[in-house]
């Protein structure tokens, strides 16, 4: 069969084969787009799965580990501190809920009672349990109250104020004059 010939010259035989060619040549054309997308998918997993555990081994191996002194827990801890706020004598009423929402806050109350809970899992520093992690939960600052600004924590006057790292069963009093 000559390939030169134009279609008209080709007789019914040489039709036929031309086009069941042409249809092969489509038909594997289809198979190996096919086949192609098949493997671009499966090499683009492997590079997602691959990127992703390596980004994770990067974002561990990278980090700067905590200083033992800085470590309260290794196991989390469930405490909890009173707290009692005067404003010019007047003692301010500290809601319930605070911390609890869409978002549960370690550090947040349950009842309007100035009871603060301190329920955290797993490691624990003594950066997450200062005074102003629950005050930023309540959305106030120390400076949210005018005048002079006293503390008193177990009975014993305190100046670390909202760096005052909370521990279990403590009382606090922060007087605003």
């Amino acid at each position: 069969m000559q390939e030169n010939k134009p279609i008209e010259q080709l007789n019914k035989k040489e039709q036929w084969e031309l086009e069941q060619r042409q249809k092969m040549d489509l038909k594997t054309a289809n198979e190996r787009k096919k086949q192609f997308k098949r493997w671009s998918k499966w090499i683009a997993v492997i590079i997602l799965i691959f990127g992703g555990a390596g980004s994770i081994f990067w974002y561990i191996a990278s980090r700067t580990p905590t200083p033992e002194g800085e470590i309260v827990s290794r196991n989390g801890l469930h405490w909890h501190a009173t707290l009692a706020i005067y404003a010019k004598g007047v003692q301010q009423d500290i809601p319930a809920d605070i911390g609890i929402g869409v978002a549960h806050m370690p550090i947040h109350t349950h009842s309007a009672d100035g009871v603060i809970h301190m329920e955290m899992s797993g490691l624990v520093k003594r950066s997450d349990l200062t005074l102003d992690k629950f005050f930023k939960n309540w959305g106030k600052d120390f400076k949210n109250f005018d005048g002079k600004t006293t503390m008193i924590v177990n009975g014993k006057d305190n100046a670390e104020l909202g760096s005052y790292i909370m521990k279990d069963n403590d009382k606090i009093e922060i007087r605003y004059e």
